[in-house]
């Protein structure tokens, strides 16, 4: 068995289909095809289940794939151990991100790291947090910077690097800009909002959950410059962070305070494997991403 082997059935196990993976793995899809069969003639059992428009993990495939993840984290970890060794960085570093995440600069981030460090590949995906704290310990994902909304997974280790207040952005001249509204007030206006999915989406449910109210999200955008432009339009107001708040598209509108009684922060954190699953460059952009 050899980890090429493994990396393609990785691959084809992640893509669910062989023309994908053969095309992530930089292969023919023949002899990608192949090196799978001979993987399964040698496991003496099919790892797929196979369709004319996609593959399924069998029972055995789903407990191979575990240990084939495992296997293919220890040799990139060896790889990384021994180049550091040397005083070297090298291989390949996953960083994962929720998308507009705010507080933390990833791109200058990743700048910096790649400027001491260009022996290193990175590779970015956006997810959202809850979603990339899991892959951490599967070593899907090497580093990760996310919004801490509740408990974080067994072998995840957090570095805070933000935290912000969320508040309520408006237009000047909406009613909520006016006096202070009670938590029963908002609830009666239209809110734009992100996907339920995502942090911020749901520290502003938190919000009204904890003052035992309700509301609806009318709007729901997947960016912060369409929430913006949406609140700049009178469409709605947001509950967001004070660092989106702060932003250049976000000039001229209105930012107040939540109603009292109810305090929810916004914190971004820099995640990374605990004890030995954390390698060098993971631990390395870590630092990058604390210092800048």
């Amino acid at each position: 068995m050899e980890l090429r082997q493994l990396e393609y059935f990785v691959a084809v196990a992640e893509e669910r289909h062989f023309t994908r993976a053969a095309r992530r793995a930089l292969v023919s899809q023949s002899g990608l095809s192949a090196s799978i069969r001979a993987l399964e003639r040698e496991l003496g059992t099919p790892l797929f289940v196979r369709s004319t428009r996609h593959v399924e993990l069998t029972e055995v495939g789903r407990a191979v794939l575990v240990d084939a993840r495992r296997a293919l984290a220890g040799a990139a970890a060896a790889r990384d151990a021994a180049a550091a060794v040397r005083g070297l960085l090298r291989g390949t570093v996953v960083v994962g991100t929720e998308q507009c995440i705010t507080g933390v600069d990833v791109p200058a981030v990743l700048a910096a790291f790649r400027a001491e460090h260009p022996g290193v590949d990175v590779r970015l995906r956006h997810e959202g947090s809850l979603a990339l704290l899991e892959q951490i310990p599967a070593s899907r994902v090497d580093v990760a910077f996310v919004a801490v909304t509740g408990p974080v997974p067994e072998g995840v280790r957090l570095f805070p690097v933000a935290r912000s207040p969320m508040v309520l952005l408006c237009h000047p001249e909406h009613k909520a800009a006016a006096g202070e509204p009670t938590w029963a007030d908002l609830g009666a206006h239209v809110f734009v909002d992100f996907p339920p999915d995502w942090s911020i989406r749901q520290l502003g449910d938190r919000a009204f959950a904890q003052a035992g109210q309700r509301r609806e999200v009318e709007l729901e955008v997947n960016d912060v410059h369409g929430l913006v432009d949406l609140v700049h339009h009178k469409l709605g107001v947001a509950i967001v962070p004070e660092s989106v708040a702060r932003k250049k598209s976000a000039a001229g509108l209105a930012v107040r305070p939540l109603p009292g009684g109810v305090a929810i922060d916004w914190e971004v954190a820099v995640a990374i494997g605990a004890g030995e699953r954390a390698g060098p460059a993971a631990l390395e952009l870590c630092r990058i991403a604390r210092a800048l």
